[in-house]
């Protein structure tokens, strides 16, 4: 039986899909909300060190599913490999309802003013695709706003001297009591003459919009929230979405391809069901918010005969420049303990190093780590350490309680090489053509990513660190949960994907709304920038709606 026709079918629920569903169907517009994983309960979700978003040693826990879904992954030589979720080379991202906002450490930052004018600030730089956005903070400004008051972000930000222009502080205060990390850090930052404040959190530290506030765990980032207080898609927007009575989720589906018909519009999507059976969506218009990896998966996979590159791919930009971040930064280890066991561990941070730097053309925030469980911890002791037997022992006993970490995310330089394209031999579980990943860090984000290792250190040693070692860059492409840049915001369709509208360039009715438009990536957690981009592109796409611009 076909289905019924919708106004719109919006691929993937996380923080992108998730806005816009919700936004167009508050507009009254039908939609369908397609979401290949299921939709998790916390309570299902062992509080198990070793199979978690974060750590995925025995598996991942949101998903995608193990089996189904492998990946081709080619290493700096040349040498290529079948990855799956649980290898870090797969570069995965949660696969459930809400996507990776379901289990993130949901902090909240606004990009600076500067980020989105990165070749204007800094210049070309060779061997990068360095480019500005073709907008402007000031642009996304009120829809920061709107993601702050709507999904809910706590903390303080005005001690940040650096931030950009804003018209409101946060809705929610920074969570109390302070830790003790927080009270050690603090007076360390002030010394150095650094600028700490509350990290923003996209976690309620006071009852906000019917959901309870946090309760402190340490099993906060990379699992789901048992008091509903960390805010993602999943217990804000999508329940919105549904309350209308115009939009439907459908979970366990794999979309195959972007319909187009004979005029070169899309008309629809094909997809496999929760039960493998291949179905036709048809609508008006497509949102595909797959994350940077599977929207540019799904716009290189659709082809036609208007489009035999797939869709968007006319100059070869499809699922280029792809970059997350290189995170790096150092452990510091003291002879008092600095473990409280108060949640979620990430609390004080700052952003003197973000755009200061002579010769450096960008750099990044640091933080406070979140509570690392004890195996994680077993990662993060100085190399030499002995990795088993009574010694091993004695350093766990003697310094888990006893220790920090502070770390960032680089702005990582995007670069030609870095992407993400369609593996001319392997498949997946349905027959679609798997994603092969390649590519390397640019050598100044190398540069950049050790000193941040080494402001990092300073901090630490600052606050009475006896002992301390750097986290320092490694190469590779870098695009697990920070993914961005393949399907690139641009007004020139020569050397950009979508428009800034976030409508493909050659396609009038499908737009990519996630962080795969991110044309830099900011030193900051995206998914703030990529929830204020959605409601951005969502009021642009319902004016265009409503003035008759997208109707066929």
């Amino acid at each position: 039986m076909a289905l019924p026709r919708v106004n719109a079918v919006v691929v993937g629920s996380g923080a992108g899909g998730g806005v816009v569903a919700c936004q167009l169907a508050e507009a009254g517009l039908s939609v369908v909300l397609l979401e290949r994983g299921r939709w998790h309960s916390p309570f299902e979700e062992r509080k198990d060190d070793l199979v978690n978003q974060r750590n995925s040693s025995l598996g991942v826990a949101c998903g995608p599913d193990e089996e189904r879904n492998p990946r081709v992954f080619v290493d700096l030589e040349g040498r290529e490999r079948v990855v799956f979720p649980h290898q870090g080379e797969y570069q995965p991202n949660a696969a459930c309802v809400g996507g990776g906002t379901f289990s993130y450490g949901a902090q909240a930052w606004r990009f600076m003013p500067q980020d989105f004018r990165m070749r204007s600030t800094y210049g070309a730089l060779e061997g990068s695709t360095l480019d500005d956005w073709p907008i402007s903070y000031d642009d996304l400004e009120p829809w920061y706003e709107k993601a702050e008051y709507e999904i809910g972000v706590s903390g303080d930000v005005e001690p940040n001297v650096f931030k950009g222009p804003r018209r409101k502080p946060l809705p929610m205060p920074p969570m109390t009591p302070k830790s003790i990390e927080y009270e050690i850090l603090k007076p360390a930052a002030l010394r150095l003459g650094l600028h700490p404040f509350d990290t923003p959190l996209l976690i309620n530290s006071v009852p906000y919009n019917g959901r309870s506030a946090c309760m402190r765990i340490r099993w906060c980032v990379g699992f789901g929230c048992e008091t509903n207080a960390k805010n993602g898609t999943q217990n804000t927007v999508i329940p919105r979405a549904l309350a209308t009575g115009n939009a439907w989720l459908r979970t366990e589906c794999k979309v195959k391809e972007v319909l187009v018909d004979d005029r070169g519009r899309a008309n629809g999507v094909a997809y496999f069901d929760e039960n493998d059976r291949l179905q036709e969506q048809p609508a008006d218009l497509v949102v595909v918010s797959g994350g940077a990896t599977e929207s540019a998966r799904l716009l290189l996979l659709s082809k036609c005969r208007l489009h035999p590159s797939g869709l968007g791919n006319r100059h070869d930009w499809v699922g280029r420049n792809l970059n997350g971040h290189t995170y790096t930064g150092a452990v510091g280890f003291f002879e008092r303990e600095t473990y409280d066991d108060i949640g979620p561990g990430v609390c004080i941070s700052v952003c003197d190093y973000n755009h200061v730097t002579p010769g450096l053309r960008r750099g990044g925030m640091l933080a406070n780590e979140f509570i690392r469980l004890p195996f994680q911890f077993t990662n993060d002791q100085p190399p030499g350490t002995p990795s088993w037997g009574k010694a091993h022992k004695d350093f766990m006993r003697r310094y888990y309680r006893r220790n920090m970490m502070i770390q960032g995310p680089t702005q990582d330089m995007p670069t030609w090489d870095g992407r993400v394209e369609l593996d001319p031999r392997v498949k997946d579980h349905w027959g679609i053509p798997v994603l092969r990943i390649s590519g390397d860090k640019h050598d100044h984000t190398i540069e950049i990513a050790n000193r941040q290792a080494e402001r990092a250190e300073a901090w630490l040693k600052e606050a009475g660190a006896i002992l301390t070692y750097q986290r320092r860059a490694g190469r590779g492409v870098s695009g697990h949960q920070h993914q961005s840049g393949t399907c690139r915001m641009g007004n020139d369709p020569k050397t950009s994907v979508v428009d800034a509208s976030c409508r493909v360039h050659d396609v009038p009715n499908v737009f990519v709304i996630d962080a795969s438009v991110h044309v830099t990536n900011g030193g900051f957690n995206p998914v703030l920038t990529i929830f204020a981009n959605a409601y951005r592109a969502s009021d642009l796409l319902v004016r265009a709606w409503k003035g008759g611009g997208l109707k066929g």
